[in-house]
C-alpha cells in the first residue's frame, strides 16, 4: 500500500492541544497495542501535556480520508539548553535546535511512506539550525532510517529511570531532499 503522497496533512500548535490531544493518545494506543503494560508507555499522556504545553509546539497530523495515520511532532529547544551538545567536542556553532519528540505512525500505515512524509513536512519550514531525537537503542532499524534521512548518531542517553536507553540522533536543517 503506497499511500503517503495522497495524505492529507495537518498543522497545529500549542494552541490547539485540547482540539487533537485524543487523537494523539489514540494512535499512540493503537501504535504500542502490543506494550500498554510498560509503565513507561503508559506515561505518554504526560508527554503529551509537556509538549503540547510548550508555546512554540508544533505537530503535523496525517490523514488518509478522515482516519488518522500517524503524527510527528516536537518544540524549538530553549536556547543555551542544548543538552546535546555535551556529547560533542567539538560542538558545531549553529545551536539553534528543533527537538522532534514524537513520531508515531500507525501500524496499518506503516512502509507506506507516512513516517518520512509526516517527519520532513515537520521540519520542512523550521527555522532552526538543527534538529535532535532519541532513538530506543534496540530499534536498530528506526535508527538506520533516521540516518538515511541525514541524522547522525551523538550519544545514548536515558532521560528517565524508567524509560529505554536511547541514541541521540542529531541532524542539520534543511534536511537533504
Amino acid at each position: 500500500m503506497t499511500i503517503a503522497a495522497g495524505l492529507d496533512l495537518r498543522h497545529y500548535t500549542h494552541d490547539d492541544l485540547p482540539e487533537i490531544r485524543q487523537t494523539l493518545l489514540d494512535v499512540h494506543a493503537d501504535a504500542y497495542v502490543d506494550r500498554l503494560d510498560d509503565p513507561f508507555v503508559q506515561r505518554f499522556p504526560w508527554f503529551v501535556d509537556h509538549w503540547g504545553g510548550n508555546p512554540g509546539f508544533s505537530c503535523l497530523i496525517g490523514y488518509d480520508g478522515g482516519e488518522p495515520v500517524g503524527y510527528a511532532y516536537g518544540a524549538p529547544a530553549t536556547p543555551g539548553r542544548e543538552w546535546w551538545r555535551e556529547y560533542l567536542d567539538p560542538a558545531p556553532e549553529a545551536s539553534d535546535t528543533f527537538a522532534v519528540s514524537e513520531l508515531m505512525v500507525r501500524p496499518r500505515w506503516r512502509k507506506t511512506g507516512a513516517s518520512r512524509l509526516l517527519h520532513h513536512g515537520l521540519l520542512a519550514k523550521r527555522g532552526e539550525d538543527l534538529a535532535v531525537l532519541l532513538v530506543d537503542v534496540k530499534r536498530p532499524k528506526v535508527q538506520a532510517l533516521y540516518e538515511s534521512w541525514g541524522y547522525r548518531k551523538v550519544g545514548e542517553r536515558q532521560p528517565f529511570a524508567d524509560s529505554p536507553l536511547f541514541a541521540v540522533m542529531l541532524a542539520e536543517l534543511p534536511l537533504p531532499g
